[in-house]
């Protein structure tokens, strides 16, 4: 048997002239322009160039591969000219998932992005007075709304559907926290790992900041508690151990170099048995004693009851307000459902050190963020948490979910198995690590295809589908699957069975 040299094989190889002469590519030079068709046709020639040298290719391989080069050129340059960043559908029943964008955004969002987006806005101009303005004003108004107290009660001016009333607060504290809830204000920066920046850097530049060493936490991304305090030019001073932190460590190691108090939520992870922590009401009490600002970084951050969707232990925004937080830092699409983004909420005088920090410009966001933020909030202050897909998805009940599971198993013929099993959805996105929601899951399988085939042949399709296999089964929770995606995830499984 003769082997065909490199060399032969490299000549077999049709010019990038010659191709753009063909028929079927002149076709998509007419539609996609030369210079883009001309670069895709080297891409494709270069690549079997490499394939050749790698001696993957023989004689019969070149030849194949020719003869299918138009078809090659067209894939290039769909792949070269389409988005890629690409809609997919998430059936892992993980709601704020973070490699897929965590929150998504409410319909109202879309809307004023396009409003404010199009053409020209009043993004940092007084309408009224004809001067430049500010342009945190357009969501700091709506924050004031939801984090205010009615000074009457002690009670939140808004409460979400199914938050029980609180007593009173005691007499020793009303005054204060009523006093400061009226002067809450709120800025917003690009994330909340940007918000604990410019919150250390304000507070405690060239100063301490104390901290225990169970809250010095590492989320994804490799974003740790430390090294953000080292570029804030602040100092870390660590107090207890891993898993027991006692208010006298913080009192303790408070000297005249200590500039805020920090209180970190564990995000991810928790910590369990011989275990302590002190209260935050302690931490709130040692703060004025001492007269140093408390922040709490919350990380996801709700402005919802979450014990209505039956999780428990998780702290909102308003209760670190309500129990005399200085300033609280939170993410704008985990919990809250809204944009990326990150807010720093409390303190009017303490906000403000921050919004004169030049850091703040460095780190603000745009147009659009505003404007998805500010219709986010908007559902919340009209308490429309239907309008907000995130909440949506964590109040479905478990017979909502099982009657779409079951219309979707219907619709699946042999040779496709599908079973209903109870199973468990998740929030994500760091909040509530422990907590999950019950649901009702499709467990797929398919006779000739591994589990692990299956989910690639989902994950590869378009749109992409993300299930999670477990046990040699492919699994999907059609929790975070809006309804009107059941039928493209029905017709999706429906091509893969062919």
């Amino acid at each position: 048997m003769t082997t065909v040299s490199k060399s032969e094989l490299y000549r077999q190889l049709p010019a990038v002239d010659e191709l753009l002469r063909q028929s079927a590519i002149e076709a998509l030079v007419a539609r996609e322009g030369h210079a883009a068709t001309a670069d895709a046709a080297r891409t494709v020639l270069a690549r079997l160039r490499q394939e050749i040298a790698a001696r993957q290719l023989d004689a019969n391989g070149v030849a194949l591969a020719v003869s299918g080069i138009a078809d090659a050129i067209e894939r290039q340059l769909r792949a070269a000219l389409g988005y890629s960043l690409r809609p997919v559908i998430n059936a892992t029943g993980v709601i704020l998932h973070t490699n897929l964008g965590r929150a998504p955004l409410a319909a109202s969002a879309f809307d004023h992005i396009r409003e404010a987006g199009q053409g020209y806005s009043n993004l940092e101009f007084d309408l009224e007075t004809g001067e430049r303005g500010k342009r945190d004003v357009h969501v700091d108004r709506l924050f004031q709304k939801l984090l205010a107290f009615d000074g009457g009660t002690g009670q939140p001016a808004l409460r979400t559907p199914g938050e029980p009333k609180e007593p009173a607060l005691s007499e020793r504290s009303d005054r204060r926290v009523l006093a400061r809830a009226n002067a809450v204000s709120t800025i917003v920066v690009n994330n909340n790992a940007a918000a604990v920046l410019l919150a250390l850097n304000s507070l405690a530049e060239g100063g301490e900041v104390i901290v225990s060493r169970g809250e010095l936490v590492e989320i994804g991304g490799s974003f740790r508690i430390p090294d953000v305090m080292a570029k804030s030019q602040a100092t870390l001073r660590e107090v207890g151990t891993t898993n027991r932190t006692r208010i006298t460590d913080y009192e303790r190691s408070i000297n005249d170099k200590t500039r805020l108090l920090l209180r970190v939520h564990r995000s991810n992870f928790e910590i369990t048995g011989f275990t302590e922590q002190p209260p935050l009401e302690e931490l709130v009490d040692l703060s004025r004693r001492r007269n140093i600002p408390l922040l709490e970084d919350l990380g996801s951050g709700a402005l919802f009851d979450l014990r209505t969707v039956g999780v428990t232990g998780e702290p909102g925004v308003l209760d670190s307000l309500r129990a005399g937080v200085d300033v609280v830092t939170y993410s704008g699409d985990k919990l809250l459902g809204g944009p990326q983004a990150g807010m720093l909420s409390g303190r009017s005088d303490l906000i403000a050190r921050m919004r004169q920090n030049s850091l703040f410009r460095a780190l603000r966001v745009d147009k659009l963020t505003y404007a998805a933020l500010e219709a986010t909030l908007l559902a919340y202050v009209k308490r429309d948490y239907a309008a907000i897909p995130a909440l949506r998805m964590m109040y479905l009940s478990k017979e909502e979910i099982g009657q779409r599971a079951a219309a979707l198993a219907a619709g699946l013929r042999p040779p496709w198995k599908a079973e209903l099993v109870d199973g468990d959805s998740v929030i994500g996105g760091g909040a509530a690590p422990s907590a999950v929601l019950p649901t009702k899951l499709v467990a797929l399988t398919r006779e000739g295809l591994s589990a692990d085939n299956l989910a690639t042949r989902l994950r590869m399709g378009n749109p992409p589908i993300l299930a999670r296999v477990e046990e040699g089964r492919v699994l999907l929770d059609l929790r975070t699957v809006f309804p009107e995606q059941d039928r493209v995830v029905l017709a999706a499984l429906g091509r893969v069975g062919e």
